[in-house]
């Protein structure tokens, strides 16, 4: 999904336009995604680096690619989890494509950690929020910002752009969540779970220990779970992050903050206002990001329709 995603581009501005709300029907595999950049410039080619950062004391999992002379910088923000190595290949895709123009750094999610760096704070969606915002200023960032977040990371991905009018240039949203879906019945029993004190612990506790499994049985399970098309190193990430009691309790209290938010009207006059700076990517499957979704987006705007009708 996301590899195709990266390959979309070549240069920065191809880059931006590139994602004019469009759609996609399919998710390429990893041997598709190997196929993508066999005529890219090796000279774009650099190991993406794992660090640990604090951002307004709070210890963030950073994933990162610096371009020796960046256009400017793609700041990445994950769904809900916010296992940033989950995006491990996304970046390295983006980078190359990109041409080694631009930098990019992925932000994981606060309290999202492998370690429990935190001991036990649990962080909302607005907290979330305002820690992307501390980690550009920490970071002190000149080149300017392109903003792309994923799912949840897209309506984070818009607030930042709020914030940072004059710094952040552009924000993509991919397969982008909102707005609450009432269509879905995956997300009717979330909403269950998160806002009950009682089955939340349930889950919590039942999924943290999992960690007490050996590794190989809990790799076993992320691919019966998640599918063996997941790469080697997602089905890692969800062994090592996942099962952590920390981590799991911040990815429910992080759901139920987003759903209680959500439920709210998005604020359409905003995205209108700044048409020429937003684009969103949606898929023909996903309940978080529903067609349904895409359809109210393009009512909202003349701008959409006029693009729209042009795929």
């Amino acid at each position: 999904m996301l590899a195709r995603i990266a390959a979309l581009t070549e240069r920065p501005r191809s880059f931006i336009r590139s994602f004019k709300y469009r759609r996609t029907d399919s998710i390429p595999n990893s041997r598709r995604r190997e196929m993508d950049f066999t005529d890219l410039d090796s000279n774009a080619t650099k190991c993406v680096n794992l660090r640990l950062c604090s951002v307004s004391g709070c210890m963030t999992e950073i994933l990162e690619i610096r371009a020796d002379r960046p256009s400017f910088h793609v700041v990445f923000v994950p769904g809900n989890p916010g296992v940033i190595t989950f995006y491990k290949e996304f970046v390295e895709s983006l980078f190359k494509s990109l041409g080694g123009m631009a930098s990019v750094s992925a932000v994981g999610a606060s309290g999202h950690t492998e370690k429990n760096w935190e001991h036990g704070k649990l962080y909302s969606l607005q907290e979330q929020i305002d820690h992307k915002i501390e980690f550009i200023k920490v970071q002190n960032i000149e080149a300017p910002l392109v903003l792309v977040g994923h799912s949840i990371g897209s309506y984070i991905a818009l607030e930042m752009l709020r914030r940072l009018p004059e710094k952040a240039m552009y924000c993509i949203g991919l397969y982008p969540f909102l707005a609450l879906n009432l269509q879905s019945k995956k997300q009717a029993v979330i909403v269950k779970v998160i806002m009950s004190r009682v089955l939340s612990t349930m889950v919590t506790l039942f999924v943290a220990s999992l960690s007490l499994l050996p590794r190989q049985v809990l790799r076993l399970i992320s691919e019966l779970s998640n599918g063996k098309s997941w790469s080697n190193t997602a089905h890692e990430a969800c062994c090592s992050h996942l099962p952590q009691y920390h981590t799991i309790r911040n990815v429910l209290y992080m759901a139920r903050t987003e759903f209680i938010k959500l439920s709210e009207t998005p604020d359409w006059e905003f995205m209108r206002e700044n048409q020429e700076k937003i684009s969103f990517l949606y898929g023909i499957d996903d309940h978080w990001g529903p067609l349904q979704m895409f359809e109210e987006v393009e009512s909202n705007s003349l701008f959409l329709k006029s693009c729209i009708s042009g795929l």
